[in-house]
């Protein structure tokens, strides 16, 4: 498994990479989803809503298929078991998207907490953490999980 943390930090500083690793420039879409895995796995094991929601995210906000998306998540899964912080995950992702893309890294980190219908302190704090390591200010973090909880209110509403 470090064999697996050493292969993603090579994937990211050499060009050569291998696609299924990194899946783009500077592998931010990996380091992105290992970030989601992260999320929904903090309060314990994601529930299949949550890894709907996250597939539904990775092919619709990435536009991969559904096996492209199962790969990234398989790949991510890796290596989030083996980082033992977000910077591993933040430095990729602040040195391959602006400021709007890292908006959209933080407005989906939402609709995953959101995804469930019950968000815990631990994917608050998780997507603090997050936002501050991206640069996303915190009324910009506050206002994306305020648009964010409006737009899940009627799925809230139907599951209780």
């Amino acid at each position: 498994m470090l064999e697996k943390l050493r292969q993603f930090i090579s994937d990211v500083v050499a060009p050569s990479a291998p696609a299924e690793m990194t899946l783009d420039d500077g592998g931010y879409r990996l380091a992105a989803t290992a970030l989601f895995i992260h999320v929904i796995s903090i309060d314990g094991d994601p529930s299949e809503v949550e890894k709907r929601k996250l597939h539904q995210l990775l092919e619709t906000r990435f536009g991969l298929d559904p096996t492209a998306a199962d790969r990234l998540i398989a790949n991510a899964t890796l290596i989030e078991g083996e980082a033992v912080d977000l910077y591993h995950f933040t430095s990729v992702i602040m040195r391959s998207v602006n400021e709007q893309g890292r908006l959209k890294i933080i407005e989906m980190m939402w609709e995953l907490v959101f995804a469930d219908g019950a968000v815990t302190e631990f994917e608050e704090n998780v997507v603090w953490r997050a936002a501050d390591l991206l640069a996303v200010s915190t009324r910009d973090r506050v206002n994306l999980r305020r648009q964010v909880a409006a737009a899940q209110e009627p799925t809230a509403d139907a599951a209780e």
